[in-house]
């Protein structure tokens, strides 16, 4: 079996940004693969390309901020999905600020937590990093917009080197 196609056809999961700070430099990039994996202590994964910039990055860092993507933020993820950290500043494109740890933090994201990185976990061509909450963005009054799915982007060119 290559894969396990009928159980990922039908997932259709949210999409999230994940940017770092490490070395004086930043990334960030477009991922698919996240879920909370702890209630109590609270914990979060997310799967990080090993041929992606922001892998390269993360590698060393101490926090990762992840970015929960809404229905309007196709933008977003046209840019962190389909352009890489190798050839592009992404964030000369977006506003944004420092948060915990240096870890940036986009403007105008509705929700979003900085993790320390607990762990690192190998996983085939992705690597888990475990991140224990430590900022999250502000509460939001009234419901939280649709998400942003997978089944929304299916159509973006990855940015970063095969």
């Amino acid at each position: 079996m290559a894969g396990f196609p009928v159980f990922t056809d039908a997932h259709d999961g949210p999409m999230y940004v994940v940017t770092v700070a490490s070395g004086g430099r930043r990334a960030g990039c477009l991922v698919g693969f996240a879920s909370q994996c702890s209630i109590d202590p609270p914990r979060f994964v997310v799967w990080l390309s090993t041929a992606n910039h922001t892998y390269r990055l993360a590698r060393a860092a101490e926090h990762l901020t992840v970015h929960l993507l809404h229905r309007g933020d196709r933008a977003r993820a046209e840019l962190f999905g389909e352009e890489t950290g190798d050839r592009v500043d992404k964030f000369a494109e977006v506003a944004w600020h420092t948060g915990e740890a240096g870890s940036p933090v986009l403007d105008g994201s509705a929700t979003w937590f900085t993790g320390r990185i607990e762990a690192q976990v190998e996983g085939g061509d992705h690597v888990g990093f475990l991140l224990a909450p430590v900022a999250e963005s502000p509460p939001r009054a009234g419901p939280p917009p649709p998400l942003l799915r997978y089944r929304d982007l299916r159509d973006l060119d990855p940015g970063h080197p095969a």
